[in-house]
Order: C-alpha cells, then structure tokens, then sequence
C-alpha cells in the first residue's frame, strides 16, 4: 500500500433531524469522503416528537470515525482535516446536568406541537401583562408587537424557549435542575460542541448566534441573552450558554481520530444552507428541503421586521467582534417528512423517489389539495391548530393524483412564503436556488417552478448546507483565503453546473390553482382547539 498523502482539507458534522453525515470538502467544494447514519425518532404521543441526546453524539462520533476510514482509504492522511465546522437542526432543545454532563430528559424537536397550551398561556400574558421593551410595558396587541421587536419571532411551538418552559414544568428531573441551578440548556449545536470539546470536564457551554435567536430569548439587535425575555418565560439566566460567533474557533477537539483540530465553524441548519450557496448579501434567497422546508431571504446588515407572517433572523455574524447579518426566513413545517408518510404510513409508494414518478403520471391533480398540516401551519399562516386535509376528492382520484397533490403543496407553501417576502422586501426574485434531498425529483422542481412562477436553479453539488459550516471553520483559520465578508474569496467554491426549471404553466391557471389552494388551507384552519395551561 502507497504511503498516505498529506493535503487540505475542511470537515464538517451536518447533524439534522433524521440522520448525522460527516463530509470532508476541498477548497472548490468536491467532496473527498463523507459517511451518514440515521438515529431513532421519538413520537410517544400525537404531535410529540422527540430525540435521544446521548444517541445524536454517538452517530455524530461514528460518522466522524467512519469519514475519517475513508479518507484514509483514499490515501490521505487523517491530519490533512485542518478545522471542522457543525450545523444543525434548530429549535430542537436539549438539557443537560452541568455536574454531570448527561441529558436529564429526551430533547424536544423542533416540529413537536405538544406546547400549544404554553403558547396559550404566554399569549395570555402578553395581552393583560405585557412585556418590557426598553424599559417601556408592552401589552394587548402591542405586546405581541414587543415580542417580535424583541426577537424577531412570534409567538409559536416552533421555538426553543417554549419547548424549555414545557420541560421545566412537565419533567420532574429537568424541574429539579432548574430549581437546584444544575441546569444546562442548548439546541443541537450547544450539546455537540459541549461533548467535542471535552464535555463536563471541560465545561464549554456555547450556543452560536443564529441557533440562539431561535430561542426566543436573544435581543436581535443587540446579541445578547435579554432579562426581559428571561424573566417573562420564568427562566434563569444560569440555564444559558456563552453566545459565540457562527466563525471562529472555539477551541480544539479533545477525543476520537480528530483531537487536536480546531472547530472552527457553528450554524443553523439553514442558514448554513444559505452560506453555502453563496447567498451572502441584500436580496439573494434560497430553499431547502428537507423534513420540513425553509426559505432564507438574505437582508444584508439590517433587519426587516415582517407584516407578513415571516421570521427575522439571524443570517451569520463572522467573528465576535463582526457585525451581523440578518434574513427574512419563512418556516414551512413538512416538506419531505409528507413524502415520508406517503411511503411509511400510507404505503403509496415503496421508495422515497418514486414519489416522481408516480406524480409524473398525471398532468394535474384533478382539483385535489392536501394541506399537509401535520403539526399546525407555519409561515406565514402561523396556526398551531391547523391540520392535514386532503380536500377534492372524487371516485376518479387515484394516488397519482394524492402524489402530484403532496408536491404541489410544497410548492403553494414556497409560493405564500416568497410573496410575502416580496411585500417585506419591497424587492422581487427572478430565481431561487433549492438544495435538499426532495430536489433529487426533476417532477417536483418542474411542479415548484409551475406552481410558485419563478425559475428554480438546482446546483450540481447540493449538499450545501454542510458546505455552509465548511466555509465558516474554514474562514476561521483563514484556510484558502477564505473570508464570509468577502464573497469573491469563495469564487471558486461549488462553481459546477446548475439546472434550471423555468415556469411552464399559463398565468391563468397558476392563479386559479392558487385560489384554489386558499380555500383548502381556510379550511384547515383552527381545527384543534387550544385550550390554555
């Protein structure tokens, strides 16, 4: 066997809500080795979904071993690996004992639903005790206003801070910490970096800034934990992390074929999706689809409060010293996770794929709509109550027709999601560029482009929201000239062909489709009655 070779090379641990990848990258974005596991889900109760802790960092540590075999087998030399970044599924909450380092509880994922009465509640008190905001009480409809001037996000199950005053209150071993100050809280990035970098020994509790303005409890403006958010949720200050930056090192890491190499890079899930596609400035978008499906608009340094039901956020923020970036983002919950019910519970279709073909079958749904509401409605509908309704159907209705029916309805929900970016922004989108595993389907990029009017550009090379954590850690040590804010350092990073989808149905019958799909989601609308905690 030939001597190993040494070279350059940026990983990264993409950990998202099924399944951990590890992906090694070269400076132009080609993958070198790569290895992906699925973990186990959760679902003890309708709406409920939950996740092990201690599993995640077990695939997330076999992945890594598994990559690195590889590599090796390619003839490299595992310390060719120069900085590794993570990104993450958000809102997913995790907690953990400080004196232990182990999970107290099963995390909460991000798309659970069991938080509707919390949401109640806290509605409540917005409206008859408010809210401080520089120092002024917020209250009635204004206090709702407060909240999103505060974080940029509306009251929802979606986030993380709900997800924890659930526990807290629910779970007698998360309660007890709380109350004992043993409590650590973290979203998915927070538990890994805490475990790569030494665990309780170490005791490196961090929380990147795009993962922590999901919480609900980060000022937006100033990137800070907020004691008016913190005291409204009844939570304390202990519980939280150390707010970092999305690129710089935060140290080295201390176990397994990787120690010593610095981590370097920690971002959401779909901002690093946004990262990776190069959208790094005013006015460029993108979508990925995945379980569920999120579009980032990217604001530039300033942000955009929403009248339209979508999300401010933050897009990136390059070193602690940098200045943010924010986007607008519309969340839509189930994307392929209703392809997934196609195949699993539905047995419509054997594979995920063939969900294409079976569509493709047919020219048009025949007047059928499925609304696919399995945990309420997102942006910009923003209905915890709301549920799944297939509407339409007839004796002529054939699982083609429910098939074409589940990709269409992705494509209204992008479709709702952009033109109220357009109202937001003020600014129009010729095109849309889409990564995610339901973009493998020419069928469903075709129905996107048809249903949504716009042209949507596939890139060869998709997995872009690793991509986007391998840019960060590798911008952090400077690794290929590398620099976020400057994007024509990344001019030679991912630059293989696109395919691009351009509209091909009539004004007309797009708008006709589309008042149709109106009237489907009027009424799914507030089905479950929520009743207050």
């Amino acid at each position: 066997m030939s001597a190993l070779r040494e070279s350059e090379f940026v990983g990264s641990l993409d950990c998202g809500t099924t399944s951990t990848r590890f992906i090694v990258f070269d400076q132009h974005a080609n993958i070198v080795a790569q290895s992906q596991e699925e973990f186990p889900q959760y679902y003890p109760n309708p709406g409920w979904h939950e996740h092990d802790a201690t599993e995640i960092q077990e695939v997330c540590d076999k992945v890594i071993e598994q990559a690195i075999a590889k590599l090796e087998e390619a003839g490299y030399k595992r310390s060719s690996i120069k900085v590794i970044g993570v990104t993450n599924q958000r809102e997913t909450t995790v907690v953990w004992s400080r004196k232990t380092g182990k999970p107290l509880s099963r995390a909460i994922v991000w798309d659970d639903s069991r938080t509707r009465g919390v949401v109640s509640h806290y509605a409540h008190l917005l409206k008859t005790q408010g809210i401080k905001v520089n120092g002024q009480v917020r209250s009635g409809a204004d206090g709702a206003e407060g909240l999103k001037e505060l974080t940029g996000l509306p009251l929802s199950t979606y986030f993380s801070a709900i997800k924890l005053r659930w526990m807290i209150d629910n779970w007698e071993d998360v309660r007890g910490a709380h109350e004992a100050d043993d409590l650590a809280f973290g979203t998915v990035e927070s538990w890994i970096a805490y475990n790569l970098l030494g665990g309780v020994s170490a005791g490196q509790h961090i929380s990147e800034v795009t993962n922590a303005s999901r919480t609900l409890l980060l000022n937006i403006r100033t990137l800070e934990w907020d004691p008016a958010l913190l005291h409204f949720f009844g939570i304390r200050e202990s519980v939280l992390p150390r707010l970092v930056s999305t690129s710089e090192v935060y140290g080295n890491l201390a176990y397994g074929p990787l120690k010593g190499v610095p981590l370097g890079g920690l971002v959401g899930d779909q901002q690093g999706a946004l990262i990776g596609n190069k959208c790094l400035t005013q006015g460029q978008a993108k979508c990925t689809y995945g379980t569920g499906a999120f579009l980032l608009f990217c604001t530039g340094p300033d942000i955009i409060y929403s009248n339209h039901g979508l999300l401010s956020t933050v897009a990136y923020r390059v070193g602690s010293q940098g200045k943010p970036v924010y986007a607008l983002e519309g969340a839509i919950a189930v994307a392929g996770s209703a392809i997934k019910w196609l195949r699993d519970s539905m047995k419509m279709i054997k594979t995920a794929d063939e969900i294409n073909t079976l569509a493709g079958s047919v020219s048009s749904t025949s007047g059928v709509y499925f609304v696919t509401a399995f945990s309420g409605l997102l942006a910009p509908y923003w209905d915890p109550g709301a549920t799944g309704l297939l509407v339409g159907l007839t004796s002529y209705t054939t699982p083609a027709h429910i098939a074409r029916a589940t990709l269409e309805a992705n494509a209204f929900q992008t479709h709702a999601v952009i033109e109220s970016m357009k109202l937001d922004s003020k600014s129009d989108l010729a095109h849309l560029k889409v990564d995610g595993g339901m973009t493998n389907g020419d069928v469903a990029m075709q129905v996107l482009a048809d249903v949504g009017g716009f042209e949507v550009v596939r890139p060869e090379m998709r997995e872009s929201t690793a991509l986007g954590s391998a840019l960060l850690a590798g911008a952090a040590i400077g690794l290929f000239g590398w620099d976020i804010t400057r994007p024509e350092t990344l001019a030679r990073v991912n630059t293989a062909r696109s395919t691009y989808f351009a509209p091909r149905l009539r004004e007309e019958e797009r708008g006709e489709a589309w008042r149709g799909w109106l009237r489907a989601v009027d009424r799914s609308r507030g089905w479950i009655e929520t009743v207050e905690e």
